[in-house]
């Protein structure tokens, strides 16, 4: 064989080695099935709570005790009283209330809604004079919103997210890892290293009058596979939640409070 060609395979045997040699282990992974229902009315039935993340943290919750209390103490401002102190129309109030919005962008603004909510129909009339068509304003009436109405709140929620995630990170020396439940209130949370997990919402979730957090200590095993859907989902729930199918099966309760009162505007 010919001096440069063995040299050539002989390089790329040695890389072929290299790289196996470096190509971690990815060993045994978990699977937490989430399901998140909260009672409704008297609390004799209960729903999938839709649409809300959730987030792991990593350790128990003795050794995140510091990040739970600080949870647990952070100060709840409702999305009423947000707004409220913006000076926003009942109207506006009552439609990101329907479908529990954070901000304008939430869903689509139907005409009806245009026509029925001050600021959207100001936004219209703007849109209109710009675009020449009630129907195009309509569409684009989120760039004549004022931006503190269009998605302060939301934005404001989400800086106090990243300062309690950037805690929790630097606390557990881990990855905060994040799902959001779906229409049935299931989330899943795959790939998970073998130990002992906090699961919670970290930033207080409304609930009719109530804001609810989550603090709930689970535990993952290599033998929960992602492949085992059929295991038992680990059931959280709030303290309202008195429906019978749920009621042997509920792992973890929600600290409950009651919404703060809205200041007194000047």
């Amino acid at each position: 064989m010919p001096l440069v060609l063995l040299v050539v395979c002989l390089a790329l045997v040695t890389v072929g080695h290299l790289g196996y040699a470096q190509t971690p282990s990815t060993g045994d992974t978990g699977v937490i099935r989430l399901r998140v229902r909260v009672g409704v009315g008297d609390g004799s039935k209960a729903r999938g709570l839709s649409r809300k993340r959730f987030y792991l943290i990593k350790g128990s919750v003795a050794s995140n005790q510091a990040l739970i209390d600080k949870l647990e103490q952070h100060p709840v401002t409702s999305r009423d009283c947000y707004y409220r102190s913006l000076g926003a129309s009942e109207a506006l109030i009552a439609w990101l209330k329907a479908n529990d919005c954070e901000s304008i962008y939430c869903r689509e603004v139907e005409a009806k809604d245009a026509a029925a909510v001050p600021e959207f129909a100001h936004a219209v009339a703007l849109g209109e004079k710009e675009y020449g068509s009630a129907e195009l304003a309509r569409k684009w009436l989120s760039v004549n919103v004022p931006e503190n109405l269009r998605n302060g709140y939301y934005r404001q929620q989400q800086a106090d997210l990243k300062t309690l995630l950037t805690q929790a990170e630097q606390q557990s020396q881990a990855k905060v890892n994040s799902v959001m439940t779906d229409r049935n209130g299931t989330a899943y949370f795959t790939d998970i290293e073998p130990g002992v997990y906090v699961i919670s919402n970290v930033i207080p979730t409304e609930i009719d009058n109530s804001s609810q957090l989550w603090r709930c200590e689970v535990k993952v095993s290599a033998s929960d596979l992602a492949t085992a859907t059929r295991e038992k989902p680990f059931l959280i729930s709030d303290p309202s939640n008195r429906d019978p199918r749920d009621k042997k099966n509920i792992k973890c309760v929600s600290l409950a409070r009651p919404l703060p009162a809205c200041p007194q505007s000047r």
